[in-house]
């Protein structure tokens, strides 16, 4: 299956991108340590955002077939740059909070960590990209 996205750039390091399916439009702009205004998105933004809800996404999945109900989770995407020898992605920590509560047995806590670690944004990732999963059950 293919999605169609297409992008305009605006001028001023800006660009908005248009979702074919939905319509849906995401403005990116260029971080205020690199030109632009910080004003939106970067485009390493995005990629950071794509991996936070591609983890909860794909842990949602594996979650509805064991009937779990992982209403609430959350993420956080720490994501670091790094300048040499090009400005590049260098680590993307990602911490999951799971009501421990919905999630009391270790069997379906293993299968659902090990989901997230498939999420196919994470296994597109560039191998020198730091990405650690960090799990949390409170």
């Amino acid at each position: 299956m293919s999605v169609e996205i297409t992008a305009i750039y605006s001028g001023s390091l800006r660009c908005s991108a248009t979702h074919g399916p939905s319509g849906s439009v995401v403005v990116t702009d260029a971080p205020a340590d690199n030109g632009g205004s910080g004003a939106e998105f970067s485009p390493t933004d995005l990629v950071a955002t794509a991996l936070g809800t591609c983890v909860l996404t794909t842990m949602g999945l594996v979650a509805q077939r064991h009937d779990i109900d992982l209403s609430g989770m959350r993420v956080k995407v720490i994501k670091e740059m790094a300048q040499r020898p090009v400005r590049r992605i260098a680590s993307l920590r990602t911490e999951i909070w799971v009501s421990a509560a919905a999630v009391p047995e270790q069997s379906d806590r293993d299968r659902l960590e090990a989901a997230a670690g498939k999420c196919p944004v994470h296994a597109s990732l560039h191998p020198e990209i730091d990405a650690p999963l960090v799990f949390h059950y409170e």
